[in-house]
């Protein structure tokens, strides 16, 4: 009996390690940008509400640009009270059908800047798309992220090589996983 506490404190030293490893790893897994809302069918309309969990390096964000992959169309961001809002349009790859118009341009990225979200806050910064009818379902579709910190910057802008495990990139873009249109 003696040897019971001692048995007990080495169980806790054993455990510890494997606690505080498993409390980070879960950490870690929120601690960049990402969408709300993960999949999507192609041919709807989504709201990507992005959400930005942290500042830089312990420093508060202002700003958050977001470039808008190929496919992704007909792009409305939602204002921010306290930020300014900029859209930056360029031409599309290929031409798109939407409510029997034809686009040829559009959105590219969409930027809020002058903000101040302190560290120790979250955010969401949000636009609503309609994701062409054309996509593959099935596949992931990413959007990647610069978060701009005073003096600091997060690049959320990591795209997995095919096959790659998307939880083993550093910094990953946010993304959707594109389902069959219904």
């Amino acid at each position: 009996m003696p040897n019971e506490p001692m048995r007990g404190m080495t169980m806790l030293r054993h455990a510890l390690p494997a606690c505080v490893a498993l409390a980070l790893g879960t950490s870690a897994a929120f601690a960049h940008v990402t969408l709300e809302a993960q999949e999507a069918p192609v041919g709807s309309t989504y709201k990507a509400v992005l959400r930005v969990p942290h500042g830089c390096e312990g420093k508060a964000t202002t700003a958050v640009r977001v470039q808008i992959p190929e496919g992704v169309i007909s792009v409305k961001p939602m204002p921010k009270p306290g930020w300014t809002l900029q859209i930056k349009k360029g031409r599309y790859e290929k031409s798109y059908q939407l409510y029997g118009e034809t686009l040829t341009t559009g959105v590219k990225e969409v930027d809020w800047s002058g903000g101040n979200l302190a560290d120790e806050f979250y955010d969401e910064f949000v636009f609503r798309a309609s994701l062409a009818a054309d996509l593959p379902a099935g596949q992931m579709l990413y959007f990647p992220v610069v978060q701009e910190c005073d003096g600091a910057a997060a690049r959320w802008i990591e795209i997995p090589a095919a096959g790659q495990d998307e939880d083993a990139l550093e910094n990953p873009a946010p993304g959707i996983k594109l389902l069959p249109k219904k």
